[in-house]
């Protein structure tokens, strides 16, 4: 688990969103979330689709997976199994989570937090492909976001900032007045290089090993409100 840490009391941001948590509170401009694992439960349906691939490519699934997270399908497939064409392999891996969306839910607090911020308060920044993002929110009852930055938007993504960067840009909201809520540790990094600061979701086992200013072990444990009286 996390390393327990004095949590402290920030200053207002710009938008008067205040978010709450366990011995702390934050205060920020907007939320920019990560999909997989912090909004939408997938785990066992991305480790099902890994798996299978890895063995039919004569890859170890478990270190498959363990380097998927940030990643997009390309960018795995050229990390652990640079013999293979990254584009032709990712166009497979697309295809099965498009089709494939079995065992996807939202994550616990998902829904309540997203239902108290309108769409110039919070977007989705996820390492996957357009048409995988919009199935897995729909199949989990999730909002799509007014901005939702995806693989086929950005030329680099996490730990590269871009991503992040993006979403902000398109929110009209100064990086530093930004909070991210991350899973990964590629996704903390991006963050940290975005200049903006972060909410670590703990994996319960002992991970994300990345910068962040403060942990929860869910969304459940973090509640949000909209000051719409902010400068």
């Amino acid at each position: 688990m996390f390393k327990n840490r004095t949590l402290k009391k920030e200053v207002p941001g710009l938008a008067g969103i205040e978010v709450t948590l366990p011995g702390a509170a934050m205060a920020c401009g907007a939320l920019l979330f990560d999909m997989d694992g912090v909004l939408v439960d997938s785990l066992d349906t991305i480790e099902r689709h890994l798996h299978d691939w890895a063995l039919g490519r004569g890859l170890d699934p478990r270190h498959v997976v363990a380097v998927s997270p940030g990643r997009t399908n390309a960018e795995l497939v050229a990390e652990v199994a640079p013999h293979l064409d990254a584009a032709a392999e990712a166009r497979l891996l697309l295809e099965r989570e498009i089709t494939d969306i079995g065992g996807i839910a939202a994550c616990a607090g998902a829904a309540r937090i997203l239902q108290r911020l309108d769409g110039r308060a919070w977007a989705v920044v996820t390492s996957g492909h357009r048409p995988v993002a919009l199935n897995r929110l729909a199949a989990a009852g999730l909002p799509t976001p007014d901005v939702l930055i995806t693989a086929d938007d950005v030329t680099a993504g996490k730990p590269d900032p871009e991503g992040y960067l993006a979403a902000a840009h398109r929110l009209g909201v100064p990086p530093g007045d930004c909070v991210v809520i991350e899973d990964a540790a590629a996704g903390l990094h991006a963050a940290r290089t975005a200049g903006m600061r972060a909410i670590a979701i703990e994996d319960g086992k002992g991970g994300p090993h990345a910068p962040y200013d403060h942990a929860v072990a869910s969304l459940a444990l973090l509640d949000v409100r909209v000051n719409d009286h902010a400068a």
